[in-house]
């Protein structure tokens, strides 16, 4: 082998381990970067409420504004465009940027305001009253009441009990919902109630007088006592029975 030879393989080595290193050195660095996954979320449009909408409002455009959701976290039943909803009845109150679901407004040919806002077999009964029977005008749509009935047996005696509780007052007068937080003085009121209670307050109505009671909308539900009733066993000797109560 002559020199040049020599010198060319000698070359051509330096080369190729020059060669070698710099892809090795790729190779690594690829495999030391981080692999990135972009996940693709795919969203759609959703109707929001754009401010507080009262139990009861015709929804207008104004009230309204389009959010983008995830697609996997929208039902197939939630408006997607505030079209869809212009028109409709509030029939609960809808919160500034809640998301207006159907069952929260009322179906166009419903009725009017009023009959959107009752609840599921429930009624709506009104009752005239005076700006005493009306809590002095203190009496405002969305308020519970207590409901007590007088009956005047002579001009020295007359009871007084308490025939329904924790009734829903739907509208005084002609007005389902209003802004003001002052006393209106109103010649009738619209109680929400079930056929029941629809029946016991027209009775205690045509027996005497009523009043009103307005409820603090804090206080708790009252819980009805159950009473216990220890079992008995009768017993029957011959022509005679008697019940005997079972003790633990």
């Amino acid at each position: 082998m002559s020199r040049n030879q020599a010198v060319l393989l000698f070359l051509l080595s330096i080369i190729f381990g020059l060669g070698a290193v710099f892809f090795a050195k790729q190779w690594m660095d690829r495999q030391a970067q981080p692999q990135v996954e972009v996940e693709v979320v795919e969203r759609e449009p959703v109707v929001v409420a754009a401010q507080e909408i009262p139990a009861g409002t015709i929804i207008e455009e104004q009230h309204l504004m389009t959010k983008l959701l995830e697609k996997d976290w929208r039902s197939d039943d939630q408006f997607g465009l505030p079209d869809e909803v212009v028109g409709k009845v509030a029939a609960n109150v809808i919160y500034n940027g809640e998301i207006v679901h159907p069952l929260r407004v009322a179906v166009p040919g419903e009725g009017s305001t009023l009959a959107s806002l009752i609840e599921e077999n429930k009624r709506a009964v009104t009752i005239r009253v005076n700006d005493v029977i009306g809590v002095a005008g203190f009496l405002l749509p969305g308020n519970k009441v207590d409901i007590l009935s007088t009956v005047k047996y002579n001009k020295r005696y007359a009871t007084t009990s308490t025939v329904l509780k924790d009734i829903k007052v739907l509208a005084v007068d002609q007005t389902a919902k209003t802004q003001e937080n002052k006393p209106i003085i109103v010649r009738a009121v619209t109680l929400e109630v079930s056929p029941k209670e629809a029946e016991k307050l027209l009775t205690a109505k045509s027996k005497g007088e009523i009043q009103l009671a307005l409820r603090n909308p804090h206080e708790p539900e009252e819980v009805p006592r159950k009473r216990y009733v220890a079992p008995s066993v009768t017993v029957i000797k011959g022509t005679q029975s008697s019940n005997i109560r079972v003790k633990d």
